[in-house]
């Protein structure tokens, strides 16, 4: 006769997170990623449950251009952090195939010293197709990583581009690496990465490469005197850095202890993170919304004509909206 494995309850999960017990933290994780209405109602329970013991972690968003050694960085850095006694997550927003709807999920692969460290935890995220490559569930994968007792949470983001401007209101620190180069890099970076960057590091400043980002880096700080900071309370610095080499990492930690020192004292961290509490249940009601709206039989069929009327060009957007909208009206009736 075949035993029937029992699923663990909320508060079973909620016990093994707290315990920082890594299998139970990661079937927590797949449970908020999933898509299923029974899973997505126990994960809100068990997100309801941790709540008490998030939001005590640094958090950090690294980004950067491919090639310019986020992986590397990361992972080095991970691996400092914990040799000084932090616990590091890094939840690496992981590019989803619009075609296949696979993902790479190689980020493991990548930073080796982290994934196997007892106080290390790296946990790959696919992006499901959501804007700019920012994980669906990124914000509630952080509250699970924070209860079961990581003191700092890095979310590496997939390049540079819109996904920066919301990992950037997820985080307390955003952190944006480039690579060694001058006035043809200085333009090739949007003006608005740098304006909500907390600070830039010039990554692989080693071997032949030191003159050529010390010159890159002198070029940013030029750069960034020219705009007026997100905070009144913070300039953003820019430090050169061997991520391979683990050269500048201590620098670059000390200015992001005190940007957090800095924040932390003047209030302004207990406001932006109340302020992102708002905007990420925002972000949910309108994840919702349209998840009713395509549940709703008569609205789905009134979409799918509308959708063929626009493609053939017999409906302007505008009116296949006002016409999917009224069809949601009358079935509400």
């Amino acid at each position: 006769m075949t035993m029937v494995k029992s699923q663990p309850t909320v508060k079973d999960l909620a016990t093994g997170v707290r315990a920082g017990n890594r299998a139970f933290l990661a079937r927590a994780i797949t449970l908020v990623e999933s898509t299923n209405q029974t899973h997505q109602k126990k994960a809100a329970d068990l997100l309801q449950e941790l709540l008490p013991d998030s939001g005590k972690a640094q958090r950090i968003g690294i980004t950067g251009v491919p090639g310019v050694g986020k992986s590397t960085t990361i992972d080095q850095l991970g691996i400092n952090l914990i040799t000084i006694g932090h616990r590091v997550a890094v939840l690496a927003v992981d590019p989803t195939s619009k075609r296949s709807g696979g993902s790479i999920l190689g980020d493991k692969t990548r930073m080796n010293q982290l994934a196997t460290h007892a106080n290390g935890f790296v946990r790959p995220s696919p992006t499901s197709g959501t804007l700019g490559g920012v994980a669906k569930k990124t914000r509630e994968t952080m509250a699970l990583v924070e209860a079961a007792g990581y003191d700092i949470v890095i979310v590496e983001t997939v390049g540079v581009g819109q996904s920066e401007v919301t990992v950037a209101d997820m985080v307390d620190f955003f952190l944006v690496l480039l690579l060694p180069g001058g006035g043809d890099e200085l333009q090739g970076i949007k003006k608005g990465i740098i304006e909500i960057a907390d600070m830039i590091a010039i990554n692989k400043c080693d071997g032949d490469n030191d003159l050529r980002a010390e010159r890159s880096a002198a070029d940013y700080r030029n750069a960034l005197a020219l705009l007026t900071p997100e905070s009144p309370n913070w300039q953003p610095p820019v430090v050169t850095i061997s991520g391979r080499e683990n050269i500048g990492l201590d620098k670059l930690w000390e200015k992001i202890e005190a940007h957090n020192q800095r924040m932390s004292a003047t209030g302004e961290l207990e406001r932006r993170r109340a302020g992102q509490n708002v905007r990420w249940m925002h972000d949910m009601l309108s994840e919702r919304l349209l998840a009713a709206i395509y549940a709703n039989k008569a609205v789905a069929e009134g979409l799918a004509n509308a959708e063929t009327q626009v493609r053939n060009g017999e409906l302007t957007p505008t009116l296949a909206l006002d016409q999917v909208l009224n069809i949601l009206e009358t079935s509400r009736q």
